[in-house]
């Protein structure tokens, strides 16, 4: 057990003239409050599922409740984060407005027009004219989003949903690989 470097209080936090003697092995932490109130007992809680989402066009698409519908563990967590991972260099993934469809149509045409398909400067393009534009366009949002738990629930704000940035023609089924970690309720 490395020594202790910290005096702690069992009320308070840091304080001076009480916990372990400096180079004393130090209690379990988790006996401690360090700035906040930490229950007596923390049940951790791991779930990791891979997620299939259906095969869609080319676009900007709502996925949220398809995700969270594959992890009813998701209810168990009092307090935690999602790390949401897309296993796909042509497939992406972002947050954002989940009420307006045309916010959707509106990424779609913007990032068609940044990255326009068979441009004749690529040279990756033995899977077609769309290929390297769809990694590029993977590179602009991001493969991964980390959210937070509250209450069971990705916490999430009023207006917000997990998109499905598609940028195949056809791209087939994605797999998200969903993390989430955190204390359990009871």
């Amino acid at each position: 057990m490395p020594a202790c470097r910290a005096r702690l209080s069992r009320s308070r936090g840091p304080a001076s003239g009480s916990g372990c003697a400096e180079g004393s092995p130090c209690p379990s932490p988790s006996n401690y409050r360090l700035g906040g109130a930490i229950p007596a007992r923390i049940h951790g809680v791991w779930v990791q599922r891979q997620v299939t989402l259906r095969p869609r066009p080319r676009g900007f698409h709502l996925v949220t409740e398809e995700i969270v519908s594959e992890l009813p563990e998701l209810a168990s967590l009092r307090v935690g984060v999602a790390l949401v991972f897309m296993q796909h260099t042509s497939a992406s993934l972002t947050l954002n407005e989940n009420a307006s469809p045309d916010v959707r149509r509106d990424f779609a045409a913007w990032f068609d027009r940044a990255v326009p398909d068979g441009a004749d400067f690529f040279t990756h393009t033995l899977e077609g004219a769309d290929d390297m534009p769809a990694h590029l366009k993977t590179s602009l949002t991001d493969v991964s989003l980390v959210l937070p738990v509250r209450e069971g629930r990705l916490a999430l704000g009023t207006w917000q949903g997990i998109y499905l940035c598609e940028h195949r023609d056809s791209g087939g089924p994605r797999r998200v690989l969903v993390t989430a970690f955190g204390e359990g309720g009871g």
